[in-house]
């Protein structure tokens, strides 16, 4: 599998082998105002390895925030905070985007005293974790089209906020339920104005949100995250025909945009319809692939080898596996991740997996 392991151009920034730290998050920014601590510097750096890491999700404002000590990118604090982080990566030969992600409906107002907002007020299925526990998801306020545009500009301050604070590009999360992957799917956003209704009304806020992202910090540093199909946090893409045709609409909007990646985390079933958004996507390709239950593991890098994707993101094993490059190049060993510490807590199940040599 030599191909993982050569370097890559992505948009400019030249990343040492094709293996993506994919974005997870993990709840421990402790910092004043939600800002990353050195912790996090260390978790990071000790992941430098990677060709590129995204970050866990960070919100782009106050309202954008979804879970408990979840780090943002709003304040002149985070901002700094940060900078620690993206020279601990760089001092290592890393790579680092910062992948934006406003939670929208997802989230309760215990978090920061406001009501979620979304596409439409329709409440999502299940709970969401608090400080004080589970507690059910909560009715969130429809957008007004002042409220849409201002959230789109939070989206930008946001990455120039991360232009700023040292990182090389920012993902924009529309995947896995959140704002603008509720903005995608028929059941979260039922609105009939000009932001919802039909494939290319739904679609309409993810496209401008990149667009004008895109002209604030560059195209070349800009990446985009879908899930397809995905029925994370109570969304419902079941109608495949819906499906395709509001993906494919997306990709053939995003696409003349020419934007660093488009970054997709399969669902079950969808490989023919990750196959063509591959074929229509003119840059990168990032895939996180379904493998059902188990962590993508080394034999996911043939998908590299056979043109499936250009670059392959992990999550469980690089979770546990600070060194995972180098583990993948010989087939291991691999740590095994410790889904108990996943969220939250200190240094355990954090920064104290070994690495190989240690």
């Amino acid at each position: 599998m030599s191909t993982a392991f050569e370097s890559y151009d992505l948009a400019g920034t030249r990343l040492s082998n094709r293996i993506v730290m994919a974005p997870m998050t993990r709840s421990r920014a402790y910092g004043p105002g939600q800002s990353p601590t050195d912790l996090m510097a260390e978790y990071y750096a000790q992941r430098a390895g990677a060709g590129l890491i995204v970050t866990e999700g960070t919100q782009p404002s106050v309202i954008g925030q979804g879970y408990p000590d979840t780090p943002g990118i709003h304040s002149a604090e985070q901002i700094e905070a940060w900078r620690r982080v993206t020279d601990a990566v760089h001092a290592k030969g890393g790579a680092i985007y910062l992948q934006l992600m406003h939670t929208g409906r997802v989230g309760h107002p215990s978090l920061m005293g406001l009501t979620p907002v979304g596409p439409s007020a329709v409440q999502a299925k299940g709970q969401v974790y608090t400080h004080e526990g589970p507690q059910d998801f909560v009715t969130p306020k429809e957008l007004t089209e002042e409220e849409i545009q201002e959230t789109i500009a939070d989206y930008v301050s946001a990455a120039r906020n991360a232009v700023e604070a040292g990182f090389d590009g920012v993902e924009l999360h529309g995947a896995n339920g959140y704002l603008i992957h509720q903005f995608l799917a028929p059941n979260s956003n039922t609105r009939t104005d000009g932001w919802g209704g039909s494939p290319e009304a739904r679609i309409r806020f993810a496209v401008e949100t990149a667009k004008a992202t895109a002209e604030a910090i560059g195209a070349d540093k800009v990446g985009f995250r879908i899930s397809p199909a995905n029925p994370y946090n109570d969304i419902d893409e079941t109608d495949r025909t819906d499906v395709e045709a509001t993906y494919t609409a997306l990709v053939n909007a995003l696409a003349p945009l020419n934007l660093a990646y488009l970054h997709q985390m399969e669902a079950p079933e969808v490989r023919d319809l990750t196959l063509r958004l591959r074929k229509a996507w003119p840059t990168t390709f990032i895939l996180n692939p379904f493998t059902g239950m188990e962590p993508t593991g080394p034999e996911e890098l043939k998908l590299l080898e056979d043109n499936t994707a250009d670059l392959i993101a992990y999550g469980g094993l690089f979770l546990a596996n600070p060194d995972l490059p180098t583990r993948l190049r010989q087939g291991g060993p691999f740590n095994t991740p410790d889904r108990a510490t996943s969220f939250g807590g200190d240094h355990r199940g954090y920064t104290d997996y070994p690495a190989l040599n240690s």
